[in-house]
Formats: structure tokens, sequence, C-alpha cells
């Protein structure tokens, strides 16, 4: 008995299709007298496919398998399709040598098919990892919610065959930009990898997936990032998205854990600096303040606050508010974390002995009306910067302290003369960045019980009470979470600050090497609020919550 196969009859079928297909192109070139060629045992250079978008392809019924330099390499079914023709005139004008072949329509599909290995990025000549073209944007354009780039990255995971790791790590950074995150956090356990972004200053666990997996984005953000593969040491680096018009930097940091390297990859977006100075969060009484010492020729302005509490989008604010163009503005920071046009920017280098003393030195010798320094961290860049405030020139700069206060115990601890400060400090903040609650879900409730004891608590140190004109004292707000916030009830941030003049009283207790408690009292009489006041005021204003003010403040110190 003869039994009939089926599948192997579907085959034979499929097969006699192709072939005619392929006869048909074979005949239709010597018409078009172009060249024939089958595609279905051409090999498909996967990178010359991004001469053309996917879109772009199949609307013209043809396919780019190859590329020299600026030679293409295209398969097309008709040379006479309007939409054929349009593709290679749009190909020329962008300086490409297209050489046309006559193709079947399957060969096309095999070409159309390798869209999906095609890599969303590509390192440019500069370094560069470009994701600019149509499919991450249009993949932005999707992304919401923190739940959006779960599902995206669980799907490619799920791919077992055929992806590639460099599309996870793009979709993991474009994740990151999507949602605003200001780090990625990759770290290795025993037997799985966790992924968290740092959103509004929280860490959020977006996922875990396996070690091997990690392995191989370790290896690939090692390669881009110019770090030596085999070495379990930490480690600093750096790559860029160009995205659209812009830049986006990555500081890449790893650190040798108990079971892999441990990934963190800070992003630099350009936007999140875009903050103008009016709404950073400063209170219209202190802006107006700080407003009028911007103004002045020379002194120094002082910044405070642990890192990641906002210093240098601050600073940055401060420098787009008095660039003028008859003004000369050069900065002298590591890293250089957004680039700033019209201002002379200086990076230093410690392997090359190049510091922030020695920066400054070199800038003093180009004639600057302004000068930033992103930090002062020893004594020789705190004497060369309270010189040049000396000198005539006004000085933005940060240091770590835990308050505004601090700054001048510090600063003496660095060696600066007491009896120079006065002439060369205009004023020392600090400040916190708190998240602030989202417009479209927060709830408004009574305050009650020991968050009523100590809010109240705080009001009372207020001396100055037209502050609180026009607040509801006995209400705040809630965080209560909906899809625009990913349930969290937040969404972005704003500062807290505090500010201290240098006015007589201050001159006078600070030749007196005092400590922080003396400086806060002689500066009472300036009005000016305190962090844990000003952090008050926000929440009865319904921008922040008590829970929130906690966790960068501590409201029960004295």
């Amino acid at each position: 008995m003869v039994q009939f196969d089926e599948d192997k009859q579907k085959k034979w079928l499929g097969e006699l299709r192709d072939k005619e297909e392929e006869d048909l192109a074979q005949t239709m070139s010597s018409k078009y007298k172009l060249p024939y060629l089958d595609l279905t045992i051409t090999p498909v250079n996967v990178d010359a496919l991004r001469a053309l978008s996917e879109i772009e392809a199949r609307e013209g019924q043809m396919g780019v398998f190859n590329e020299i330099d600026k030679k293409l390499s295209v398969g097309v079914l008709s040379p006479n399709n309007p939409k054929t023709i349009e593709n290679l005139d749009s190909l020329k004008k962008r300086g490409y040598l297209p050489e046309i072949f006559l193709v079947s329509h399957t060969g096309l599909e095999k070409i159309w098919e390798r869209y999906k290995d095609l890599s969303y990025s590509f390192e440019t000549k500069s370094g560069a990892l470009d994701i600019s073209n149509d499919q991450i944007t249009e993949f932005l354009s999707q992304v919401h919610t923190v739940g959006d780039v779960q599902k995206l990255i669980e799907d490619i995971l799920k791919m077992n065959k055929g992806y590639k790791i460099s599309r996870i790590l793009e979709i993991v950074l474009a994740g990151a930009i999507a949602v605003n995150a200001s780090d990625v956090h990759l770290e290795p356990e025993e037997n799985y990898t966790r992924l968290r972004y740092r959103l509004d200053g929280i860490l959020t666990d977006i996922l875990q997936f396996d070690n091997d997996t990690f392995k191989l984005i370790l290896s690939r953000i090692k390669l881009i990032s110019n770090l030596k593969l085999n070495l379990r040491s930490a480690q600093d680096g750096r790559f860029s998205i160009k995205l659209h018009e812009k830049e986006i930097e990555i500081r890449t940091s790893t650190i040798p854990g108990a079971y892999n390297d441990s990934i963190v990859l800070r992003l630099l977006n350009p936007d999140s600096i875009e903050v103008p100075l009016e709404e950073l969060g400063i209170h219209p009484r202190l802006l107006k303040i700080v407003l009028k010492e911007l103004s002045k020729p020379n002194g120094m302005i002082l910044t405070t606050g642990p890192t990641g509490s906002g210093k240098t989008t601050a600073l940055y604010a401060f420098l787009k508010k008095i660039h003028k163009p008859e003004v000369k503005i050069i900065t002298i920071e590591n890293p250089i974390e957004y680039h700033l046009p019209g201002i002379v920017q200086t990076q230093t280098d410690e392997a090359k002995n190049y510091t922030f003393a020695l920066g400054l030195r070199s800038a003093l010798r180009q004639d600057p009306d302004i000068i930033m320094v992103g930090e002062i961290r020893d004594s020789e860049t705190a004497e060369i910067a309270v010189n040049s405030a000396l000198t005539g020139h006004l000085v933005l700069s940060t240091l770590h302290t835990n308050d505004a206060a601090g700054t001048f115990p510090r600063l003496i601890d660095l060696g600066v003369n007491p009896k120079i400060l006065s002439s060369s400090v205009n004023i020392t903040m600090a400040q916190r960045l708190v998240r602030t609650l989202c417009p479209v879900c927060k709830k408004q409730i009574e305050i009650k019980d020991l968050d009523k004891k100590e809010i109240d608590k705080i009001l009372e140190t207020i001396t100055d009470k037209t502050y609180l004109d026009g607040l509801d004292t006995g209400h705040m707000w809630q965080n209560v979470g909906c899809d625009k916030c990913n349930m969290t009830g937040f969404k972005g941030r704003i500062g807290i600050y505090e500010a201290i003049l240098m006015d007589e009283a201050i001159e006078q207790i600070v030749k007196e090497n005092p400590s922080e408690r003396e400086i806060n009292k002689a500066a009472l009489p300036q009005n000016i609020l305190n962090l844990k006041q000003d952090g008050v005021i926000k929440i009865l204003q319904g921008m922040t919550t008590l829970s929130e003010l906690e966790r960068t403040v501590d409201i029960y110190k004295e």
C-alpha cells in the first residue's frame, strides 16, 4: 500500500512554485535589460538594510542586500514601479550608488524577513550608539509607563533564537529614556539578574532575567563603553545615544560583585536640565535674592547638598540666566554633564594631572567674567576660587555639606582664611529634591495626629508669618497612583532650598570659627526659609508629601 505524504507534497509544490518565480524573474530580466539574481541563495548583509526602512522597502517592492562604501546592491521586482523609482532617487540624493538586480518576490521576502534581525542601533564613526531610526522612534512613541517597558523587554527575552543582545540593551535604554529614568541598574544575583530604573530619585524594579543573558549584555556594554572585557575590576566608561537631533551621553560604571560585575548606567539627557531658573522650586522671595546676587560682577555663589540633589541643574540654570553675548563664561567640570552653547567648558582629567585647581588657574588666563567650578574638593581649588571671587570674577561652585551653614566651616577646614570669606562669598545655598505629587490622582486629606504636631512645630519656627498667607494649614495632599504616574502617585521632582547671605552678622561670626548652629542662629534675622520650612510650605501647597520631606531632610533635627 502506497502512503501519501502530505508534508512532502507541500514542500515539493512550494519548491516548484519558487522555481517558477525565479524562472519568471530571469525572463523579465532580459526584458528590462537588468542582471538577474537569485536572492534565495544569496547572502544578505544585514547592516545594508539600513539604507531603506522596512516600510520603504516593502512599499517599493525592493530590498538592499549588500553595501560596500556607498555602493548598494538593490533587488527590485520591477524597475517601473513608481515607488521603486522614488526610493532609488532618494538613495542617489543621499550619495548612494545603487546597482540594480531583478529578483523574485520570494527573494524579496527573504530580505524583508531579515529586518527583524536588524539591531536598532549602530556605532557611528564618533563611537556614538545611534538609535535614531524609524523603528526606535516608533517604539518610544508606544512606551508611556514602566509596564510598557516591562512587556517589551519580556517579549524580546522570550525570543530564544534570533534576537540580538544589542537589541535588548537598546530597549532597556530607550525604555529608560521614555520614562525619564536617570539611571539604569543591572545587578546580578546567584540565580538571576535584576534590572532597576531610578525614577524621580527612587529605585524601581523593572524585571528579572537569566544570568546567561546578562553576561552577554555585560560584554556588549563593556565593548561600547571602551572598557576591558576580561577585567573583573571597577571600571568607568561612556558612550552616547543619538536620538532625533539630540545626543544623550551614558556614563558606565562597573564594580565586581559576588556573582558578576554590577553595572550602573547614568543617562545624561539634555532635556533634564532644560529647567528655567524660575521653575526649580525656589521660593519667590529667595529667587529675588538669588537674581540680585547673580547680577553682581564678582563674589561666590555656592550650592551644597548630597549627590543627586540637583546642584548641577541649579548651576546650569544660573549660567543660562546670566549668559549674554558680551559675557565670557568658562566652566571646569568633571564630567561635563551637559553641553551649553556659547559657554567654554573644560573637563578635568586626573590621569593627565589636569585637576580642578589647574583648570581654574588656566581659566583665569582666558579673561573670563564668570567661572563655574564643578566642585570645590581640595584646599588648592578653594584658595584659587576665593581669590578669583576677590579679583573681579563671579564664581559659581558646589560643596559637599549638609546645609547652607556648613559651607563656612568647610571652607575654613580647606584652609581659606576666615577674614576674607566675607569679601568673597555672596550667598550659600543648600538644596534637596523631593518628588512632586501627580496632579491627576493626588488626594487632599486633613492633617491629623503626629503629622499635625510635626508640621505645626515647623510652622512655629517661621518668624515671618507672611510666608503662610493664603495657605490652608489644616490640610495636605497624599499620593494615590494612576496610569499617568506609573501607579506611584508622583510625577517629576522639585527642589527645596535654604540660603544664607553674607551680611554683617555672618561676617562677624565667621571670623570666630563658629559651629553650624551658631551660623544658623546669626542668619535668623535674614528671614529666609530653611529646608524644613520650605518643604512644609510645599506640602501645604500640594506639591509634595510629608513622607517625601522626611525621606530627604532630617525634620526632627533641631
